[in-house]
């Protein structure tokens, strides 16, 4: 997917009906949000979900990527809900240089593991994808992402354990110079692997050994790989592997991380 350039202003557009009003007061103390959705019934109904909440204030709407790097430039928002698909900047376009500023949260309909993939590459902190949360669950995802908290819906999820990826350089930079704005692919990887499903993991009964070889096959490393993070032969991680796929009951990698990450 080809990167649009987002700063630089586009064509001269009309006058903006609105423009000289002031933007929406941010109670004292509440998570302040850029809502962008090309959809303008979809933007609607999120604002009037989130600012009916005591704690989450929604400073601005956005069309395309561009107006919602030019409102996070300007209103400086705590969170921001990114739509993927959108007329001329689109959501993924735009990710790497809103992610300087505030924590992003994918919310879509596109649910294409590579997609997913992509936009975490690029450094949002949580994926929600559109069908796969009450408004409650809504509402909980963005105080997550305020606390630096990563969240995903279970496509999402499923996308991560069945196919995982190495995070890209952009994502690390990104971190590096604005760590409270991104959360970065590894760590909200690692917040997947350590939040969901955390408290039924001892169902399986795998050693202490076995846990950690299981988190390492969870976030993607090959045999190889995690013969020398722990210090041992590929065959005695292998001969690991043998006695953790008998325990959770799988046959593949993707199987076993799936119920070792309690998304199966």
């Amino acid at each position: 997917m080809p990167d649009q350039t987002v700063p630089h202003p586009g064509p001269a557009q009309p006058p903006d009906p609105f423009d000289g009003f002031p933007p929406p007061a941010a109670r004292p103390g509440t998570l302040r949000v850029v809502v962008a959705d090309d959809n303008p019934v979809v933007r609607a109904g999120l604002t009037a979900l989130l600012s009916g909440r005591e704690d989450i204030t929604v400073v601005a709407e956005a069309a395309d990527g561009r107006q919602a790097y030019e409102a996070a430039r300007v209103h400086r928002p705590d969170v921001i809900l990114l739509d993927v698909r959108m007329p001329g900047v689109d959501g993924i376009s735009a990710l790497p240089h809103l992610v300087r500023i505030a924590p992003v949260v994918m919310l879509t309909y596109s649910r294409e593991a590579e997609i997913v993939h992509e936009a975490l590459r690029r450094g949002a902190g949580g994926y929600l994808v559109h069908g796969e949360f009450t408004a409650d669950q809504l509402v909980d995802a963005v105080r997550d992402i305020g606390n630096g908290k990563a969240h995903f819906t279970p496509t999402a999820a499923d996308a991560l354990v069945t196919t995982p990826i190495q995070p890209s350089a952009t994502a690390h930079e990104n971190l590096q110079q604005s760590p409270k704005s991104g959360l970065s692919f590894v760590k909200a990887l690692s917040q997947l692997q350590s939040d969901v499903g955390q408290s039924d993991k001892s169902r399986f009964q795998l050693s202490t050994r076995e846990a950690e070889i299981m988190d390492l096959i969870a976030s993607g490393m090959t045999n190889q790989q995690i013969a020398a993070t722990c210090f041992i032969s590929e065959k005695t991680v292998k001969n690991h592997i043998n006695r953790i796929f008998a325990k959770l009951h799988s046959t593949s990698r993707a199987e076993a991380a799936a119920k070792w990450l309690g998304v199966s």
